[in-house]
């Protein structure tokens, strides 16, 4: 079979890069099959009038992809393919903790035609994709080195606008105070290392964060769920589990909680602060969502100096799901040993990350950015709770920020057929189990209105509610609560 290879050789695209495309195209159509024999770089070379490093070059980088496979005494092949969900990719089932991670593998699907209400991060559209590209050609040019080691706390400029970003927050705090990390959740999982050990207790909000209770459950901590109200922890119910179950730490979102998007009030906040102290409690705040604030609200970490707790924080969610970079803020003397535990169990986080990320909050547009993604989720959340509201769906409280949404769903309808009903729609909802141990909580759900917005979705939501009808009237079970169908066989 010919190979048919064309050159601009008057364009400025590299000669490699144009047959590398040429050669993915030809592969990805059939147009050259699998088992088929390439050309001999030299014989290719000829023919397109070009160097033999510029062939070899290009068989290279279709075996680094697994596009063709050298097979030394015979020749290069096109090499079989495979469907893409089958490369490189472990089955779920094959692990122990797939339960825990169900939803987040569901969410991290990457094909296009699947709308997400249950992811928990923004889509590229919402984020400053362009402000990125910049900062990463500015430290590209910078002298520093791209291939070394960063320090151990992580880069010091970072560190500094952080100091002077969490000031404003009333949080005073220096750059030897900051421990970068490669995530938010990195750094919750260093704590919990370092202060904890398999079989303490652990208050963790309820509703809260599905991944603080697989962490938990990671490290064999009994994972003790606490009632979260809308100004904060249920005080009552907080004191009880202090006295009974004594647990070594507080786990908790101050600000616009996941998934509720409540804040803490301040005179819940006091009280909360003083019970941890009298129960010797260790506070661990996770402030991910800060920047998503329309007007500052209290932090834990604000009140007490850092001189009782831990202070967590994210520069994901505003700029990059890829680019990830989380910290902590303790005392010095934590901090040390903190950075000790990092160094141990991940050596550095990555300096050239951090450097794009302080190029991106000091290049001047992310303040601009953030006030109008501010706005957006705004309008965003406002559109997205009227049309959930004229289905019959009530938010749990309404949040001055953010992009969740705590939604408890019609009467009778359960969180889990709805989502299953969806499902097969390409449509993936995050039910409220995932979030709460609480024995209502498959009648509650969280979305992420940022990824409602999508036409398809409306439609989808009315026929799946018109079916669970349906299947009410004929008395089926697929609409009852998980405490509705135990009852159906319990002995009398």
């Amino acid at each position: 079979m010919t190979i048919q290879l064309q050159l601009d050789k008057s364009s400025n695209e590299p000669w490699s890069k144009q047959l590398l495309q040429q050669a993915q195209n030809a592969i990805s159509t059939g147009l050259w099959p699998a088992g088929m024999k390439l050309p001999s770089i030299r014989q290719l070379a000829t023919s397109l009038e070009v160097s033999k490093f510029t062939v070899a070059e290009l068989y290279e980088r279709l075996a680094a992809q697994s596009l063709v496979v050298s097979r030394p005494g015979s020749g290069v092949y096109v090499a079989k393919s495979q469907p893409v969900a089958l490369l490189s990719e472990a089955q779920a089932g094959q692990s122990l903790l797939a339960d825990e991670v169900a939803l987040m593998r569901q969410t991290l699907q990457r094909e296009s035609a699947v709308i997400k209400p249950a992811a928990g991060w923004l889509t590229p559209e919402w984020l400053p994709t362009d402000a990125i590209r910049q900062a990463m050609r500015e430290v590209a040019r910078q002298g520093q080195s791209l291939t070394d080691y960063g320090p151990a706390q992580g880069n010091i400029a970072l560190r500094r606008y952080l100091a002077e970003h969490l000031a404003k927050l009333n949080i005073p705090t220096e750059p030897q105070q900051i421990l970068l990390t490669s995530s938010a959740t990195h750094a919750l999982d260093l704590c919990l290392r370092l202060y904890l050990k398999p079989g303490d207790a652990v208050l963790v909000d309820d509703p809260g964060f599905y991944n603080f209770f697989a962490m938990l459950r990671l490290y064999h901590l009994k994972v003790v769920p606490l009632p979260r109200c809308k100004d904060g922890p249920d005080l009552q119910a907080m004191t009880t589990l202090l006295q009974t179950e004594k647990p070594r730490a507080y786990v908790t979102n101050s600000v616009l909680s996941n998934p509720v998007g409540t804040c803490v009030s301040p005179q819940k906040a006091f009280a909360v602060l003083e019970l941890l102290k009298e129960h010797q409690c260790l506070l661990i705040e996770d402030d991910i969502y800060a920047d998503f604030e329309q007007h500052s609200s209290l932090r834990y970490s604000s009140l007490t100096g850092l001189r009782s707790g831990i202070y967590l924080g994210s520069l994901s969610k505003t700029i990059s799901a890829d680019l990830r970079v989380g910290y902590i803020v303790a005392s010095p003397e934590q901090i040390a040993s903190l950075t000790d535990l990092k160094l141990i169990t991940g050596s550095s986080s990555s300096q050239t990350v951090e450097r794009i990320v302080y190029q991106i909050l000091t290049g001047g547009a992310y303040r601009r950015h953030l006030e109008s993604l501010r706005k957006k989720l705004q309008d965003a959340m406002s559109q997205v709770s009227r049309q959930f509201v004229k289905r019959g769906f009530r938010p749990w409280h309404q949040p001055d920020g953010g992009y969740l949404l705590w939604l408890m769903l019609p009467a009778g309808i359960s969180a889990r057929a709805l989502t299953e009903l969806l499902e097969r729609q390409h449509i993936i909802l995050a039910p409220g189990s995932h979030f709460s141990l609480q024995q209502d909580a498959d009648k509650f759900m969280r979305v992420n209105v940022t990824q409602c917005l999508n036409a398809k979705l409306w439609p989808a939501l009315d026929t799946a509610l018109a079916m669970i009808a349906v299947t009410q009237q004929r008395d089926q079970p697929l609409y009852l609560a998980k405490s509705d169908e135990a009852k159906k066989h319990q002995t009398p």
